[in-house]
């Protein structure tokens, strides 16, 4: 009876030593597939991509525009925003390749790592806006409906510098801390973090997994931005501009957590603070100044009238303009009610002001008697023949 007692006893101080106390680092990054180099990263900022493109179809669908618009535009944004995000990332950590003992070189290897989200932004936004002059939509309606998209691409490809060992904090004794691993090159045994391999699981070190911080910051925006478009019926950019906001918010305190290497400005400050800083305000200026309702495009500009509202995404309530008549808000009411009219003007230039449904006949309207004199001259028809 005693030895059970002791057991029950040393049993549960026991447990927690079986159990992992720390999250694992991956043993590697890349895999070789006979000549090919299999990257976690590329794969991860591949997925992220795709996940984005579809999202994003969804929602503009949704909103009124024609399917396969968003193939077109990401043709041209992808490759546009791949080439900002390097050059914004080589801009802002010139050091390490322009630097004493840093190679020009690899700077062309985006494969292994390094992208600046807002030179991502602003080139993608750039190919986004020449595609969308192409197909004749409105870009901020374009970037309303990839927001949630755009942010849950980013936290995808966070994961990618969880296989590369980068973007991590201080030294951590919480529980949700991350086990750094010595990497070498298998072939020479040279020190290699992003491509080698783990040569055991013993920790070199445990930091914060600030790069699982914003993955999970940025799925959260992500659902911000789908309930507050969903509540509001954002338009005007305003849904990509809260998208901004929220994620500018939360990249300014994961930041200040990261201690991998940096330019730094203004003394000691990460420069990616104060650009965070600076375009959180901007963002926000731009939710607060901008009204307006939704852009009509695409699928909805041809709808008749009254039936150019659409579904919000994922199974959302119709425009409540054309479902009630009336949004509560006299001002959006009113606006919404003159696009009608414009709409409808433009769909029947014909229409004559007396004209009942404006079936009217312009020509019968608007034509003269060929002679001046011929209404005194035409005797005026008895009443009872109109009758007849």
């Amino acid at each position: 009876m005693l030895s059970v007692v002791q057991t029950a006893l040393v049993l549960p101080a026991a447990l927690p030593a079986a159990l992992p106390t720390y999250l694992p680092s991956p043993p590697q990054g890349v895999w070789q597939v006979g000549p090919i180099p299999l990257r976690a990263y590329a794969l991860c900022i591949i997925a992220g991509i795709v996940v984005a493109i579809l999202w994003t179809e969804r929602r503009f669908v949704a909103r009124g525009g024609e399917p396969g618009t968003v193939t077109d535009v990401a043709v041209f944004a992808v490759p546009f925003g791949l080439v900002g995000g390097r050059l914004y990332h080589v801009a802002t950590d010139w050091p390490t390749y322009f630097g004493p003992g840093g190679d020009p070189v690899a700077a062309l290897y985006i494969w292994q790592g390094g992208l600046g989200i807002w030179g991502a932004i602003a080139f993608g936004g750039v190919g986004a806006w020449i595609a969308c002059r192409r197909r004749g939509v409105p870009l901020t309606a374009f970037a309303d409906a990839a927001a949630p998209g755009i942010v849950t691409a980013q936290a995808i490809g966070r994961l990618g510098n969880w296989f590369n060992q980068e973007l991590y904090g201080a030294p951590t004794t919480l529980p949700w801390g991350l086990e750094l691993y010595r990497r070498v090159d298998p072939v020479t045994g040279a020190p290699d973090n992003l491509t080698g391999v783990a040569v055991d699981t013993t920790p070199i070190a445990v930091v914060h997994p600030t790069f699982l911080y914003e993955l999970l910051w940025n799925l959260a925006v992500a659902a911000l931005v789908v309930w507050a478009d969903r509540r509001f019926r954002l338009s005007r950019g305003r849904a990509f501009a809260l998208y901004v906001a929220g994620y500018t918010a939360g990249r300014f305190v994961i930041e200040l957590m990261r201690t991998d290497p940096a330019t730094r400005v203004f003394g000691d400050v990460r420069i990616n603070v104060v650009v965070s800083a600076v375009v959180f305000l901007g963002a926000v200026a731009y939710l607060w100044w901008v009204r307006g309702p939704r852009e009509v495009f695409g699928r909805a500009a041809e709808a008749p009238d009254g039936d150019s509202g659409s579904a919000d995404d994922g199974g959302g309530t119709p425009d409540p303009v054309a479902r009630n008549g009336s949004t509560g808000d006299p001002d959006e009411d009113q606006r919404s009610q003159n696009e009608a009219e414009v709409r409808l003007t433009e769909r029947s230039p014909a229409s004559a002001p007396g004209g009942k449904g404006g079936s009217a006949d312009a020509s019968s309207v608007d034509a003269e008697p060929a002679d001046p004199q011929q209404e005194n001259d035409v005797p005026a028809e008895p009443p009872s023949a109109a009758k007849n």
